[in-house]
């Protein structure tokens, strides 16, 4: 049998819960907190492929037995690699801990300390046949009798009907929010579809890292702030500045990173505010970052913005600009 083929994620828009009227026609994840992959077991051997076409199994060897797993198929399957922190909440910070390390002994040490968990949604493919234009809620029902959960692995809870319900039980479970998914939806590799609409209790947004501006007191001898683009309208523009969320660990390797990307001129289109361009040290945008924040101003800039992390596994041609409705809180 030929080597499996290659699939692309298919992605989520933004937007609000499913209108009441409509309910019955979609079901409900939780949307976890982590790295998107897809997992090609074959020969009773895992690969792992971050959103971005990288491989990155060797990141995660305590997911390694998810090949024995699966009934002896081979398979392509759809999920997301989370850690937890103490409370058992999923947590972007503690998962950075293990994104961007290779080094065989260094991957073992951090395995046992910050082990992660591959939460599966989706099956793309069982042996020699894609399964992507089965509807969602039947590829649910393949996914689980495939996959025989494990103790780093396991197919997470789907909520039929009441949207409602599952966000209010991600918000009380301190869970960034769901996915709400048309029960009659194919897959779309590659594709944003609004058949899966991500509801969020907090903003987040992915941005590119143009510049940075230098700290003052403490932070005199590092960074002090990032300068943030998006792309929107084809074009990649100012979205902003973050200067809090930083451990000091944090800005030295972003120091170390960014200095290689050094250049003379604005990265961006459109206008930069001239409080941020007079002590600007502008770089290549190509580091992709993720940060919470509390709206998009009129002017199009990120509102107390915070940092979340490095997003390695996004390529910076797919940050946009999300639009989003408000978070959506349980009243």
């Amino acid at each position: 049998m030929g080597a499996l083929p290659a699939y692309t994620p298919m992605l989520a828009q933004a937007g609000p819960l499913p209108p009441p009227g409509d309910e019955d026609a979609w079901g409900h994840e939780m949307k976890w907190d982590g790295v998107r992959v897809l997992a090609y077991v074959q020969d009773s051997a895992l690969r792992l492929i971050s959103r971005n076409g990288k491989e990155v199994t060797a990141a995660y060897p305590e997911l390694y037995p998810l090949a024995g797993s699966v009934g002896g198929h081979d398979v392509v399957l759809d999920g997301e690699v989370v850690a937890f922190d103490e409370a058992g909440r999923p947590s972007f910070s503690v998962l950075q801990h293990r994104m961007h390390k290779r080094r065989a002994d260094q991957v073992q040490r951090l395995a046992q300390a910050v082990p992660v968990t591959l939460m599966l949604f989706d099956v793309l493919h069982v042996g020699t046949e894609p399964v992507v234009a089965l509807p969602y809620a039947e590829r649910r029902e393949l996914l689980e009798s495939i996959v025989t959960p494990g103790a780093r692995w396991q197919v997470p809870v789907w909520f039929r009907d009441d949207g409602a319900q599952a966000l209010e039980l991600s918000r009380r479970l301190g869970i960034e929010g769901i996915v709400s998914k048309r029960l009659r939806s194919p897959y779309r590799p590659g594709r944003r579809s609004p058949d899966w609409t991500k509801v969020k209790n907090v903003r987040a947004q992915e941005v590119i890292v143009v510049g940075w501006t230098p700290g003052q007191g403490r932070r005199a001898s590092t960074i002090g702030a990032l300068l943030l683009g998006v792309h929107e309208g084809g074009r990649l523009v100012y979205a902003g500045n973050v200067g809090t969320g930083f451990t000091d660990e944090t800005l030295q390797d972003l120091g170390r990173l960014l200095a290689p990307l050094a250049r003379a001129t604005v990265p961006v289109d459109g206008p930069v505010p001239r409080e941020q361009t007079r002590n600007a040290r502008w770089v290549e945008p190509v580091v992709v970052a993720e940060v919470q924040y509390a709206e998009w101003t009129v002017e199009g800039r990120l509102r107390h913005a915070s940092w979340r992390g490095l997003r390695d596994d996004k390529e910076p041609a797919d940050v946009i600009r999300e639009e989003t409705e408000p978070p959506q809180m349980a009243g």
